[in-house]
């Protein structure tokens, strides 16, 4: 199972009663001084690393939600997070959405049980910086300032591409589509029947929302307008093509999403799993739909490890945790500033699909109209 839905801010996880965690609010830095992990903006603001890592395993937890392990390599670096502090982490609802995300934050609020931080598109992270503390990591210079908060709310961590990826043994005779173009050529209809699946719902899932927008790119849509997408998508159901159903390793592997239109990383995450099995999967990014994202980090305001919270977006960020996102085959938001240092896996590097263009990243009005676009004609589009 992959992470189907990533478009909002926080995710809904059981509720259970709330504890008092005398420990989370405050912790002891390298001055002896009381630090409220809770309001601190940078680890040099309390006492640097050394301090917020005492801090930290003194918490001994970590609430984190809706983490895929397969999803960019989060298996990998939540164990390796555990294994060098100590800190032992709870991922709630790992298949969930973002929109779960910002409901548990808010539902939440005083348990022990709530989220500490939360991984969201871009479009669910603008409007919900009330929810989220302010913090800056160390490598701070290091993101590019349009992918960031200027107060620490929010931070690009990992993103990529829309793709389409394609078994063509189960596709033949018809060659595997690479572009949107191809996905309406008629020559192919029949064979792409009833195959072409994106990763869940729009409306709440960022992948599916963001295919439903380079598909509007490759269709005459714009940044600004996101309808032609949807009109590609109604025209891909009435020929039979499009299949609602979510794409996963095990409905490719059965044969019935054989073409999905997903993130890079999940569509190459899905071709290396499927190659062990003898399943040959190919991975192309559209050149007439070219759209790129980044998921954002925030921490939780209300969040009941403060000190773990604030480590973890420090190990994310470091150059062990950006390169282990890439592992997972998504690409580091300081790819450029590790490329520069000569700090990249020479390997993972390799591995990620080849892209030609430039792409051209949404306002945050640009988003919330897109988005409301999605909310109120995506079902009667597709009904």
């Amino acid at each position: 199972m992959h992470r189907i839905a990533k478009i909002a801010c926080t995710a809904a996880a059981v509720t259970l009663a709330a504890t008092a965690c005398s420990s989370s609010s405050s912790s002891t830095s390298g001055s002896g001084s009381s630090v409220n992990w809770s309001t601190v903006t940078s680890a040099a603001s309390g006492g640097g690393m050394d301090a917020l890592v005492a801090a930290a395993k003194k918490e001994g937890s970590l609430n984190v939600i809706t983490l895929p392990r397969t999803w960019a390599n989060y298996g990998t670096i939540m164990d390796d997070f555990t294994k060098k502090y100590g800190i032992k982490i709870t991922d709630t609802n790992p298949n969930g959405s973002s929109g779960d995300e910002i409901n548990a934050i808010e539902k939440e609020k005083g348990l022990s049980s709530a989220p500490d931080v939360v991984d969201v598109g871009n479009s669910h992270a603008l409007p919900n910086t009330n929810l989220f503390a302010g913090y800056e990591v160390s490598t701070w210079s290091d993101i590019p300032t349009a992918l960031k908060d200027a107060n620490g709310k929010w931070y690009g961590d990992y993103g990529g591409y829309i793709s389409i990826g394609c078994v063509a043994a189960k596709v033949a005779p018809a060659p595997c589509p690479k572009t949107f173009a191809d996905l309406l050529n008629s020559s192919y209809t029949a064979d792409y029947k009833g195959k072409v699946a994106m990763s869940g719902d729009p409306t709440s899932a960022n992948a599916a929302f963001s295919a439903v927008w380079a598909a509007a790119l490759a269709s005459g849509g714009s940044l600004d307008d996101i309808k032609p997408g949807i009109t590609f998508f109604s025209k891909l159901k009435s020929n039979g093509e499009y299949n609602a159903v979510v794409d996963t390793e095990s409905t490719i592997e059965a044969g019935s999403t054989p073409i999905t239109i997903d993130w890079e990383f999940n569509n190459s995450q899905f071709a290396s799993d499927l190659k062990a099995k003898g399943i040959d999967m190919t991975v192309s990014i559209p050149t007439d739909g070219l759209y790129s994202a980044y998921y954002d980090q925030a921490v939780s305001k209300y969040a009941p490890h403060p000190a773990a919270a604030r480590l973890w977006e420090e190990y994310l960020y470091s150059t062990v945790g950006q390169n282990d996102f890439m592992g997972g085959y998504a690409r580091p938001v300081e790819f450029a500033a590790m490329q520069s240092a000569g700090t990249l896996d020479a390997t993972d590097e390799k591995n990620l699909p080849t892209v030609s263009g430039t792409v051209n990243y949404p306002t945050e009005s640009q988003l919330t109209s897109a988005q409301n676009t999605i909310t109120t004609s995506w079902a009667s589009s597709l009904g």
